[in-house]
């Protein structure tokens, strides 16, 4: 069982994401105690911008929401949510009782998407940043196993029939490329993440004109104050009531992306496994099979198939939200988006955590190796001789020639090849 956040109590469903595979810092991210945190660190970040424009905010309710953003009363807020059917008119009601002196500056001028989708784009960011280190770690990792075993021959496989030789550690190597290559994608699309910014209702940041009393220059400088303050270096020009639900589908497509990849590691190793030419880590104590304690299963790597394929589908999500998003906006992205947004990342931390466990204690049979290359050398060195015939000045025509009359005289004594190749060890 991989380490998890909170597992909550027996009697209720928990997401096993959060309970049995993602990491604690990962489910914090997406924690309810984060993310209403950050609603108020935004209500803050908006009154200190507010008040240094010149709207009448005083100090002491500037250091009066200071002292309260952690002192959130959850059982308030979901009693409140329950009375007004409005989870961020409930947080405002709920921060204002405990801000007294603050309550009628709370949220002023602003809409609930200006704590609703920059609160998502901050923890979509910082989700990012738990994820970089994590898949530059088994790169790493990766790339010392394929330093060590760079001349380890091994039998190359297409179709999954025996082919040429390659190594051990190029094969590695395939890997690796496919996840510097989701490394980069990864931290492309965490740099180029924008704020929604301080927009009003439709985009227009119209009620924060009136606020400022037609001053437009006001009205930019607090868009680029806030996000200034949220560690964004740039904010959307343009929104609807909502930033554009493409974001999502950019952040989630890596994301899949880095499942395909992992998927197939993973399933080689499986497959090698087989072979028994290579394993995953294997504990003292760990059973294989309830029934065939002999039984060694590449369980890791088979967990780390089946939470990919989840993380693969969950893009299919933001691609129909996006599509279906009505001129400026409509409510019947926010429950989808409660989901896969974090079920994407709680999986892509799940997936990256047990890849590191495996690709830190990869274990190679050399012995297992070189017997199927010895079994196979026979029908390999065919491909030889075919180059040194048309080097030879003979046409590559001979293959088809080595193909209808030579193998099929080779094949009654296939068998004896691969016994004498084995008693050669």
């Amino acid at each position: 069982m991989a380490a998890g956040g909170d597992r909550g109590l027996p009697d209720a469903y928990r997401s096993p994401l959060a309970s049995r595979y993602a990491s604690p810092e990962m489910c914090f991210v997406f924690s309810d105690r984060y993310k209403f945190r950050t609603w108020r660190q935004l209500w803050l970040w908006l009154a200190e911008a507010e008040q240094t424009l010149g709207l009448p905010i005083t100090d002491e309710q500037i250091q009066e929401m200071k002292s309260n953003l952690d002192n959130i009363d959850f059982k308030m807020a979901a009693e409140e949510e329950k009375r007004l059917r409005h989870d961020v008119m409930a947080h405002v009601h709920t921060f204002g009782h405990c801000c007294p002196q603050a309550a009628g500056i709370i949220h002023l001028g602003a809409t609930s998407c200006f704590v609703g989708d920059n609160t998502d784009l901050i923890i979509l960011r910082n989700a990012l940043d738990l994820l970089l280190p994590k898949l530059a770690r088994v790169i790493s990792r990766l790339a010392d196993f394929a330093k060590e075993r760079a001349n380890l021959p091994t039998l190359g496989f297409t179709h999954f029939q025996p082919a040429q030789l390659t190594t051990v550690g190029k094969r590695c190597c395939l890997w690796i490329q496919d996840l510097c290559m989701d490394l980069q994608n990864v931290k492309r699309v965490r740099d180029d993440l924008r704020f929604r910014g301080v927009k009003g209702t439709t985009g227009t940041q119209a009620s924060f004109l009136q606020l400022f009393e037609g001053d437009d220059h006001k009205v930019e400088q607090l868009d680029k104050m806030v996000t200034e303050k949220a560690g964004f270096k740039r904010a959307f020009i343009i929104t609807g009531q909502t930033y554009t639900r493409k974001v999502d589908i950019e952040v989630l497509s890596v994301l899949a992306s880095l499942g395909a990849s992992v998927h197939k590691i993973c399933t080689d190793i499986r497959l090698l496994a087989n072979l028994k030419e290579m394993e995953e880590p294997f504990e003292k104590q760990q059973i294989g099979s309830s029934a065939m304690p002999y039984k060694r299963n590449p369980m890791r790597s088979e967990r780390c198939c089946s939470l990919a394929r989840h993380l693969m589908t969950l893009v299919m999500d933001p691609l129909q939200t996006a599509s279906v998003q009505w001129f400026e906006r409509t409510l019947d992205d926010s429950a989808n988006r409660r989901i896969c947004l974090a079920e994407a990342f709680l999986t892509a931390d799940a997936v990256l955590n047990t890849l590191q466990n495996v690709s830190e204690g990869l274990v190679v049979y050399p012995k297992v190796i070189e017997r199927r290359i010895r079994q196979e050398l026979p029908f390999m060195a065919t491909e030889n001789i075919i180059m040194a015939m048309v080097k030879a000045g003979g046409s590559r025509q001979v293959q088809r020639f080595l193909e209808e009359e030579v193998y099929p005289l080779l094949k009654p004594y296939e068998s004896v090849m691969r016994v004498k190749a084995e008693l050669c060890l």
